[in-house]
């Protein structure tokens, strides 16, 4: 049975059922991406395809080493990865979080910089977005359905730096506590997005 750190407290009764396997992946304060590589290798050791499990690593790492050198030179604006909670509020997800460090793997900045607790901040005004009026946004799905509907006439919103100059877009949906399927979902992602938006 594999569990993350946080079913910690339920080992003693899962044991019961089932060998239990478990690694620290998401850690206040910690980038998880170096993280999520050992999980996987440990994990393929225990379950016996090392060699599966190692080319996954180094094919996870080479395909975001290929995705960082598409965008145009003059495209390193920082970077807001956001979920909306709401029509005024959002998640900010920080340098602890897979899609902060996936950013810095990607030679981009994360335009948030306060302090997260376990990979974000919630909740946050859409105020805040115009901190960094030179940053790009990018939208993590899904997005509650009223916010969906209300989102285009929102005019905090269409207020924002960012949103007047078509430098916001919304991705697909991406688990936000993944390991490194999710860190090459999100690259892929928000790289498409980042390249159909250099020019605001």
């Amino acid at each position: 049975m594999v569990i993350s750190n946080f079913y910690e407290y339920q080992r003693p009764m899962l044991e019961r059922i089932a060998p239990v396997f478990a690694r620290t992946i998401y850690e206040a304060g910690m980038p998880p991406y170096a993280l999520a590589e050992a999980a996987t290798l440990a994990l393929g050791e225990k379950l016996g395809p090392q060699a599966e499990a190692k080319r996954y690593v180094d094919d996870t790492a080479e395909e975001i080493a290929r995705l960082r050198v598409t965008l145009p030179a003059s495209s390193g604006r920082p970077v807001f990865v956001i979920s909306l909670g709401d029509s005024r509020h959002f998640r900010a997800f920080g340098r602890d979080s897979m899609f902060g460090d996936v950013l810095t793997r990607l030679g981009l900045v994360n335009a948030w910089t306060d302090e997260t607790s376990y990979s974000a901040a919630a909740p946050v005004g859409l105020e805040a977005l115009a901190r960094v009026p030179e940053a790009s946004i990018l939208i993590v799905s899904p997005l509650p359905a009223d916010v969906g509907r209300s989102l285009p006439t929102n005019a905090l919103w269409n207020a924002l730096p960012a949103v007047r100059a078509n430098r916001a877009a919304v991705l697909k949906p991406v688990n936000h506590f993944g390991c490194l399927p999710s860190a090459r979902r999100f690259a892929r992602l928000a790289m498409a997005a980042l390249a159909g938006r250099t020019h605001g």
